[in-house]
């Protein structure tokens, strides 16, 4: 990291702890966003025993000219970037300088400020095979960008070479490798057609949750909107979700999927909203646009968890019988199927917990519900007569939907051990046998007296 790239980090960390009151006034300033990628290319014509489908990757350089960024007066030590010179040979680094006149880049601040805020960028710009409705593919002057960030963001550019020289062919200098024109700096000047962007590249939520997988784009104004799809795949199938043509009524293939056709046309907003998603709404989501020349791509993963239920019985274990109790963890309402189940014991002399494995614990087979969670149990055997003192044993049950494991517990007394009810118990026990065996007497007593009284005075 250089001397400004530290200034810059510092002056944005003090920003961070300044009142938000200061945003109002800052302004909009134009900046060069310079970044580290690599050139994909197809392997075609390599060196002998290449595989077809093989690509080379060769360091290359992305600058994106002219972003407008908010400044409050932390950008005057960003300076704008300068060509290394007029060097075009094959081995030279290559140099795409983006003109974002037409179309404007997404998240520009996002990337200026990768290094303060501690993101990575991915950056690799591929050759782009240009559609032509009435002519077929053509791969004239034409590059893909794709940008992708540690926090999520993603963006992807179509690039239309352009040149600084004149019209006139003999003064037109091309690249030696890429075969498209060059400027005066050995540099390959390019403007922004067709940018598309997501925010969302990787979703997590629950069952029966609305979400939102965004999607947003914009084109320069000779390239019209033809057509959006989101499509979905999962598990070596597909179908298709949403589907709007240019001209015609949109289509949704099911009802809890919607996109709003308004805001699409508006603002590039092609955002697909799911209600109440299921375990058949899972999968990779693709939201593909359209021009008459263009085509693009988002790729967005959806997962649904839903965390189980656990309960372990019987809480409480006597050493009655033959001194043999299983316990039974019971495990259900999960979603997706991995779970992971461990047991534990603990005496009142045991610093820690101390697992328990082997013959001693098993499970029973997976049980799938209608709304397509799971369930399973998992027993421990135990020999009740073995145990000396009171034991605790304890279910630890760990899912992908969980940021800590569940326990649930249950208990074995020590032989000598009563618990408070018993006590209680016994003790009313002992009362009423008391107070009836009290009662008995008394009543016999008042039998026998007169009695007594009358044969004496019979004797009389």
């Amino acid at each position: 990291m250089n001397l400004g790239l530290i200034l810059i980090c510092g002056v944005l960390a003090l920003k961070a702890e300044l009142p938000v009151e200061l945003a109002p006034g800052s302004q909009l300033r134009s900046v060069d966003v310079v970044l580290d990628c690599h050139y994909i290319e197809e392997a075609v014509g390599g060196f002998p025993g290449a595989f077809a489908g093989s690509f080379s990757s060769d360091p290359a350089t992305l600058v994106l000219r002219g972003v407008s960024i908010a400044d409050d007066g932390s950008l005057d030590s960003v300076t704008n970037y300068e060509a290394p010179g007029t060097n075009t040979d094959s081995a030279s680094p290559i140099i795409f300088e983006v003109s974002a006149s037409l179309v404007p880049v997404p998240y520009a601040e996002s990337l200026l400020h990768a290094d303060c805020a501690g993101e990575e960028v991915t950056c690799e710009i591929s050759p782009y095979s240009l559609h032509l409705a009435d002519e077929g593919p053509s791969q004239a002057s034409w590059f893909m960008g794709t940008l992708k960030l540690s926090s999520g963001i993603s963006i992807a550019l179509v690039l239309k070479v352009s040149s600084d020289r004149e019209e006139d062919d003999r003064m037109v200098v091309l690249h030696p490798r890429l075969k498209v024109p060059v400027s005066k700096e050995g540099t390959v000047l390019t403007t922004v057609e067709f940018q598309l962007s997501s925010r969302t590249p990787t979703l997590r939520t629950r069952l029966g949750t609305s979400v939102t997988l965004d999607c947003s784009f914009a084109l320069a104004s000779s390239s019209p909107l033809a057509s959006l799809e989101w499509r979905l795949q999962h598990r070596g199938s597909g179908r298709r979700v949403f589907h709007y043509q240019a001209g015609d009524v949109a289509q949704a293939e099911q009802s809890m999927a919607h996109v709003d056709v308004g805001q699409l046309l508006e603002t590039g907003d092609a955002s697909l909203s799911l209600h109440g998603v299921g375990v058949g709404d899972e999968g990779t989501y693709i939201c593909l646009l359209s021009t008459p020349q263009h085509q693009a791509q988002n790729i967005i993963q959806l997962q649904l968890v839903e965390p189980p239920r656990v309960r372990l019985f019987p809480e409480l274990v006597s050493r009655e019988g033959d001194g043999a109790t299983t316990l039974t963890c019971e495990i259900s309402g999960y979603y997706p199927l991995d779970v992971s189940v461990k047991w534990t014991r603990e005496a009142p002399d045991d610093k820690d917990k101390v697992p328990i494995s082997g013959s001693s614990t098993y499970f029973s087979s997976h049980r799938q519900a209608q709304d397509g969670t799971y369930s399973i149990n998992s027993y421990l055997s135990i020999n009740t007569a073995t145990e000396l003192g009171p034991i605790t044993y304890r279910c630890h049950v760990s899912h992908l939907a969980l940021e800590e494991p569940i326990t649930a517990s249950a208990q074995l007394r020590a032989p000598e051990q009563k618990t408070s009810k018993e006590l209680v118990g016994a003790f009313i026990a002992t009362f009423i046998f008391l107070a009836a065996l009290v009662g008995l007497l008394l009543r016999r007593r008042k039998t026998v007296d007169p009695k007594s009284e009358k044969s004496l005075d019979t004797s009389g």
